[in-house]
């Protein structure tokens, strides 16, 4: 660990506070190890080993953070209430918001054993039935997700479903302007303004009322081990924006990161994986069809949904790039975000302009 991560790393979480106070909660273990998962590029992970336990901490980033874009309580609230649902959750194990202890919230959860598919496929899924049925999972756990009875688990007061489709677009846009405090001293995007507005004309009418995800991709899941020539996922990660709204917006966020054969270079090939390109993986289209069947929604208005995605791209980078100009953050994706977000905006465009098809 060089000298900057090292700091980093303290910035992140103080090591002898921490163990006072899951010792508290936990009891004291024969073992203590925490070390940080560099993976991820929104919320912070760290890996725990308590005893025989191997536990996973998340807490925001340190600095300053847009408003509500960092909420690991609520990514608790969530998961925990979807303990012994049909959704695929980690075991949740507790929470703090007392920031004495590491110096913001954070909570923790079992380790979940598994394949997270972010860069390519492992050999065993790298047969056509199998890859198949990686996708076959993906949407069937997102149908799994929008089956939810909110109301049932505890979870009727998370959110707001009317009108949140048109909310969802004037968050992204506030959480841009944040971010523009700052980076338009280093460029300005013109395009952003005008996808703003375009999405603002746009929005569907009505909507269903769900549990979504708000997050839901391929790389924010795992699966399990292959046995007997089976596919299934393990577990479902990353709540931290999930609410109560529109399930069209996890279906148009889920496809914005599938790759069809045919689809142009990547806008940011940093995060963007390829390998679902691959013969025996469902197109896009198939997956649509998927969930369409299995609930009875119609993905109508998909130029929205899909451009109102890589806005939300275009948005989180921005918050990057101005996090990485703030010096609260020391992930190399960060600076990159200088010439990546100018790239999803003109993907932005292509799918209104009808370039970039379904």
């Amino acid at each position: 660990m060089t000298d900057a991560d090292e700091e980093y790393f303290r910035r992140l979480v103080d090591e002898d506070a921490l163990y006072a106070h899951l010792a508290s909660e936990l009891g004291e273990p024969e073992t203590y190890e925490v070390r940080r998962h560099r993976e991820g590029h929104s919320n912070e992970t760290l890996f725990v080993t308590w005893g025989d336990r191997e536990l996973v901490l998340r807490r925001p980033p340190p600095g300053e953070t847009a408003d509500k874009a960092h909420d690991v309580l609520r990514e608790y609230r969530v998961v925990d209430a979807l303990q012994g649902t049909d959704v695929p959750v980690p075991p949740t194990v507790l929470a703090c918001d007392d920031h004495d202890v590491i110096g913001s919230d954070f909570y923790l959860m079992e380790r979940v054993e598994g394949h997270v598919l972010r860069e390519d496929e492992p050999d065993a899924f790298a047969t056509p039935d199998r890859r198949r049925a990686i996708g076959e999972e993906l949407v069937d756990t997102l149908v799994e997700i929008h089956a939810t009875d909110y109301e049932a688990v505890g979870l009727g007061e998370f959110g707001y479903p009317e009108g949140f489709t048109e909310r969802q677009v004037r968050r992204w846009s506030e959480q841009l302007t944040w971010a523009f405090d700052v980076t338009t001293d280093e460029r300005e995007i013109p395009e952003l303004y005008e996808i703003t507005g375009w999405l603002a004309d746009n929005v569907p009418d009505d909507h269903p009322h769900t549990l979504v995800h708000g997050d839901y991709k391929l790389d924010n899941v795992m699966y399990a081990p292959v046995e007997n020539g089976d596919v299934s996922l393990a577990s479902v990660f990353d709540w931290e924006m999930s609410t109560l709204g529109d399930p069209l917006t996890d279906l148009g966020w889920m496809l914005s990161y599938w790759r069809d054969p045919k689809d142009p270079e990547p806008s940011v090939p940093e995060l963007t994986a390829t390998f679902m390109e691959r013969a025996g993986y469902p197109t896009r289209r198939e997956l649509v069809e998927r969930y369409e069947d299995a609930t009875g929604i119609e993905f109508e208005n998909d130029r929205f949904y899909r451009t109102l995605a890589v806005y939300k791209l275009a948005a989180l980078g921005e918050m990057f790039f101005r996090r990485y100009l703030e010096g609260n953050s020391d992930d190399p994706m960060y600076p990159l975000m200088e010439d990546r977000v100018p790239a999803l905006a003109d993907r932005a465009m292509r799918i209104i302009e009808g370039e970039e098809p379904l």
